[in-house]
Formats: structure tokens, C-alpha cells, sequence
């Protein structure tokens, strides 16, 4: 019998193989999280009064439409003799796939350029492709598709020329982690600025090794050896210095140092041993993708697996078609595109998202389906989402082990008040849960702020500054918390109870109304008022108002007149003009926006 069972697996094993399927995974059964004992009773093919009677046993009396957590799941099957795998979300919605070692050959590295503003990433791009303005590219740096490859010697590198770190980190949200390596660009005039902070920030988030460019070099007051100080800051240490990180000293407008670089992302490729299966059914992840009026439904794709060929028929995300036409970076068509090649894809029947894994299938039929499938689960999911972590449900998340960490965004007006705060939060007790400061900068609230939350499941800290309006609208979208505070303590105190699930009912703010600062008069024993146009919702008499300027908040208090022409009104609806004077406070400039708001007494359900 025991011959007989292992004849079986071997015949199994070798069926997998020939479909594409994870070998490690044969005769294991695949439940879903959350599964019901009725659901697992007909996975693994046994009676449910079985596993009814397992878990009275067990002290766990469960119902056949109760769910059952995953631990109960493992102990379940372990006592019925079989193996079973819990699926993860991600798990569900990716593909898994077994490739033989002899099968896998060397494939090009994918290489993402992050950095701060005007420290030269385009520059850099064009100058490692040589193909910069002068030479008849519009715009410098897009070409095609949002991707190219260039060739050193025998070898290529394939740069994504579209993620900045909004992008890079929306992908990850997704899943999808296509970059192997990311080049950190720091203008050596210039040094560490806060969008530097932020790429280093979500490149760690990701796990991807990251080589830094420090570029400038030749002009004038540049200083390579500052910013590597600087970066030790952040955990960024150059090799030479002991530390983990290759440094590239470079001018990309003059063209200094390009070989170098591109001679140690070759390197820091070699370390990684990047290797693929070219010689199979293709699968990848979406870099972009838009409705192209003539074109249709148009999506630029990385391949990571197998070779992707003109007539297959493919299934991204939720979208499924067959592929009509492919492009290289350059335009041109192309007939096939192998690992690590980036191209244009026409065919599909709808927009996949960014981030979403492809997969190539025999029958256009089961592309179909499989995509059917996944887009009643979304409708499903969205009515029924999870929403993220806040302090309030924090407690109850971690007793449900869903969460053993709080990861928290700390954005303020002063460095400073971030200091003071990671101070604070270092020496609270973290035996009951870790907290974690994934970022931390000074300025406004923004959405790239709110995408990192939603991609850490963390909480937005804010110090003396404001969400703009993006921010506020991805915030309430994707059901991330936002916080803001005006005193630290109060801050620490919130996350202290959270943590120890203490948290009492407090007071909430509600924003009423905001309105832009057109211009400014002076008024006879007002002083100066503000002539504004309210913009969104109704600014009231009697609301507390804050003056806003750059994202910083410069006044928090009262109104002590608000005027339509000549009258005195209770409140001012947006799309109307009104005149705002603010209670003991006269510095008001054209362009500073004043919000209102209203503190109201909520009662915790958590």
C-alpha cells in the first residue's frame, strides 16, 4: 500500500510539473483564512460530524457555519492525518509556481532610481541611456512605456522609469514587489533632504538592497563625504565605512561616474543571484496602465517568469483578453518578451491596477473565469473591508493577533516635536506591543504620507500641521487614521492607553467648512479681516477655526466676525464670499486657508 501511495505522488508530482504547479504543495490541501467547519469538511473530504466532534474534544464546541482560526485549522487536519496550507490574502489572489533548479537561468536585474526633487533622477536616466533632450527625445526621460533596458557589454539592467515613491510603495501594497534594486540619488551640493528620507523610508519597507548615487560632484561647493555622514543617520553606511551600502560618486550631466554604476548594480546582481524560468507559461506584475482612445485598454508589464508571447491569453488582476500586440521600451513590436523585459501589452478587456500579477493561461476561457471570480471577491470584500488599525481598535486587533506591532507616520511643524516624541516612545513599555516609527518628517499631511500608511498599516501622527485635501480624501478612501495634536503629551498618552487598551471616551473634531484667504482689508476697531471664498462645506459663528499656511497651522482659536457684504451671518456655505475676522490675531496673508471645526463628545463602541 505504501508503494502503492508513493507511486501516486510521484505520478502527481510529475502532472504538476507539466501544469506549472508548486511541487512542495502536492497532496497538501489549500484552505482559505477564516474557513467555516463546513467549508473544511468539504476541502478535505471527510464527514463534518468529524471535525464537529474533533473540536468538542478539543474544548473548541464550534457550529458547522462558525469559522475557525487558522491555529484550529493546522490542528484539526493534523488530527484527521492530512496536511493542510492556510492561504494568506496575497497567497489567494497570487500564482504559485515550482521550477526545476536546472531550469532556471540568469535574468536582468530591475532597477528603480528614487531620490529627492532636482537631485537628478532624469538626468541620471537619460544619461545612462544617452538619450537625452539634445537628441530629438521629447521630455527627456519618458519614453514609450514606462520602462527601459540598457545594455552593458553582454549583460542588460532594466530601469523602471515610473515608480517615485507614491508608486513604489502603492505597488507594494498591492503585493507586488518587482524591483530588485533601488538607486538612491543624493545631489552632493545639496545632501539629505526630506524626500531622500522618504525613498530611503519605503525602499527599507520593501526590503530592497539599495545603492546610492551621490551625484553633483563637479559643481561647486559639492561635498560626497557630507552626505555619506549624513546618511549614516538613516542606517545607510558605506562599505567602506563597514557598512552595507556600495556609493557611486557621480555627475550625471557631465557623465562621471555612469560606468561605475552601472558596473556595481551589475554587482550588487551578482550577490543576488537573479535567476528565472524563461522556458514556461509567462507570469509578471503591471507597472501602469491606462484606456488609450484609440488603442483601448493599454498596460506596460514586467515579466518575471516564463516568455510572453503575441496570442496569449492572460489574466492580470481582474482583467483577462489576449494579447494583440506587444511593444519593447523604444516602440518598436515585439513578438515575445522573456524575464525581467518590460513591454506594452494590447488586449485586455479592461484597466488592471498597478501592482496586479499577470499570468498566461491555455484557454482563454479559464482567464476568464479566474478574473470573474476575483472581481465578485473584490465586490465582496469592499462591502465587507477590514478596515486599519486605530488606536481605538488597537487593543482588540492585537488580543485577536492580528497585529503585535503599532507602526506610526509622525509628520510636524519642528523637528524638534519629532524628537521629543520618538524620545517618549522609546522609553514607554513595549512588551505588550512593538511600536515602530516607519517615517518621520517635517511639513503638511500628505498623500504619499497616507499611501505609506496604508501600505504599513500604520497610524498618521501630526504635530501643529494639517492633512491637505488629497491627503484627507486618500485618508478617508483607503481607511487610514489620521491623528493631529497640538501638545505631545496628550499624543503619548493616547498611544500609551491604546497599547494597554484603556483608551476612555474623549472628544472628537469634526471639520465644518474651509475657505481660501483672497485677500486682506483693514476693518475700523476689527483690525485686519480676510476676504475668503469658502471652499468646502459651511464656516459658522461659532466654530473653532485654525489658520493654515504652507501646512503649517499659525493660529488656533475663534472667529470674531464673519460678514457676506455688510451683514452679520451665522454661517457662510461653500461656492459663497464672505469676510472672516479672527479673534486677536491681525498677521492674515492672501493664499493661508482657514478651516473650521467642531469638538464633539463621541462614545467608544470599541
Amino acid at each position: 500500500q505504501k508503494q502503492a501511495e508513493q507511486a501516486a505522488k510521484e505520478q502527481a508530482i510529475e502532472e504538476a510539473i507539466a501544469n506549472d504547479q508548486n511541487v512542495a504543495e502536492i497532496g497538501m490541501v489549500k484552505v482559505p483564512p477564516g474557513a467555516t467547519v463546513a467549508e473544511l469538511a468539504e476541502l478535505l473530504g471527510v464527514p463534518a460530524s468529524d471535525i464537529v466532534k474533533r473540536l468538542f474534544l478539543l474544548g473548541n464546541p464550534l457550529t458547522l457555519t462558525q469559522s475557525m482560526s487558522d491555529e484550529l485549522i493546522e490542528l484539526v487536519a493534523d488530527d484527521l492525518g492530512r496536511e493542510v496550507k492556510v492561504m494568506t490574502k496575497e497567497e489567494e489572489n497570487s500564482f504559485t509556481f515550482y521550477d526545476d533548479p536546472a531550469d532556471l537561468l540568469p535574468r536582468a536585474p530591475v532597477v528603480t532610481v528614487m531620490g529627492h526633487v532636482d537631485h537628478g533622477k532624469t538626468s541620471l536616466l537619460d544619461a545612462i541611456r544617452h538619450t537625452g533632450v539634445a537628441e530629438g527625445e521629447a521630455g527627456g526621460i519618458t519614453q514609450a512605456i514606462g520602462a527601459s533596458q540598457v545594455k552593458i557589454g553582454d549583460r542588460t539592467i532594466t530601469f523602471i522609469d515610473t515608480p517615485g515613491h507614491e508608486t513604489f510603495t502603492a505597488m507594494r501594497a498591492r503585493g507586488a514587489k518587482v524591483t530588485d534594486i533601488v538607486i538612491l540619488i543624493v545631489a552632493a551640493d545639496d545632501g539629505v533632504m526630506p524626500q531622500t528620507v522618504e525613498s530611503i523610508n519605503h525602499a527599507k519597507a520593501a526590503g530592497v538592497p539599495i545603492i546610492v548615487a551621490v551625484n553633483k560632484i563637479d559643481k561647486p561647493g559639492a561635498n560626497p563625504d557630507k552626505v555619506r555622514q549624513e546618511l549614516t543617520e538613516y542606517g545607510i553606511i558605506p562599505e567602506e565605512w563597514g557598512g552595507q551600502n556600495m556609493f557611486v560618486n557621480i555627475s550625471a550631466k557631465k557623465k562621471i561616474g555612469i560606468d561605475e554604476l552601472l558596473e556595481t548594480v551589475l554587482l550588487q546582481a551578482d550577490v543576488l543571484e537573479l535567476k528565472a524560468n524563461p522556458n514556461t507559461f509567462a507570469s509578471g506584475n503591471v507597472l501602469e496602465a491606462k484606456l488609450d482612445r484609440g488603442r483601448g485598454s493599454v498596460a506596460t508589464v514586467l515579466v518575471t517568469r516564463g516568455t510572453l508571447r503575441i496570442g496569449d491569453a492572460i489574466v492580470a488582476g481582474m482583467s483577462y483578453g489576449r494579447i494583440r500586440a506587444m511593444l519593447d521600451p523604444k516602440g518598436r513590436p515585439v513578438k515575445e518578451a522573456k524575464p525581467s523585459d518590460p513591454v506594452e501589452i494590447l488586449g485586455l478587456q479592461s484597466v488592471p491596477a498597478a501592482g496586479d500579477e499577470f499570468r498566461v493561461f491555455t484557454e482563454e476561457r479559464e482567464a476568464r473565469s479566474l478574473a470573474e471570480q476575483r472581481a465578485l471577491k473584490a465586490r465582496i470584500e469592499e462591502q465587507n473591508r477590514v478596515k486599519h488599525v486605530t488606536l481605538e481598535t488597537l487593543f482588540s486587533t492585537m488580543e485577536d493577533a492580528e497585529v503585535k506591532e503599532l507602526n506610526l507616520v509622525i509628520k510636524a511643524d519642528v523637528q524638534g516635536s519629532i524628537e521629543a516624541l520618538q524620545d517618549s516612545l522609546d522609553k514607554m513599555d513595549q512588551s505588550e506591543v512593538r511600536i515602530n516609527t516607519i517615517h518621520s518628517a517635517v511639513g503638511a499631511i500628505t498623500e504619499t504620507d497616507v499611501t505609506l500608511a496604508d501600505a504599513s498599516n500604520a497610524i498618521i501622527i501630526g504635530f501643529g500641521v494639517r492633512p491637505d485635501a488629497k491627503a484627507r480624501a486618500a485618508a478617508e478612501h483607503q481607511g487610514v487614521e489620521i491623528r493631529t495634536y497640538s501638545v505631545i503629551y496628550k499624543a503619548i498618552e493616547e498611544i500609551d492607553a491604546a497599547r494597554i487598551g484603556m483608551l476612555k471616551p474623549t472628544e472628537e473634531e469634526h471639520q465644518t467648512g474651509s475657505a481660501e484667504v483672497r485677500d486682506t482689508f483693514k476693518v475700523p476697531k476689527v483690525g485686519i479681516a480676510a476676504g475668503c471664498m469658502v471652499t468646502e462645506g459651511e464656516i459658522g459663528r461659532d466654530d473653532n477655526v485654525r489658520l493654515v499656511r504652507d501646512g503649517i497651522v499659525v493660529f488656533d482659536g475663534k472667529i470674531a466676525s464673519l460678514r457676506r457684504y455688510k451683514d452679520d451671518v451665522k454661517s457662510v456655505k461653500a461656492g459663497f464670499e464672505c469676510g472672516i475676522g479672527l479673534e486677536n490675531f491681525q498677521d492674515i496673508k492672501p493664499g493661508d486657508v482657514i478651516e473650521g471645526y467642531k469638538i464633539v463628545e463621541v462614545a467608544r463602541t470599541e
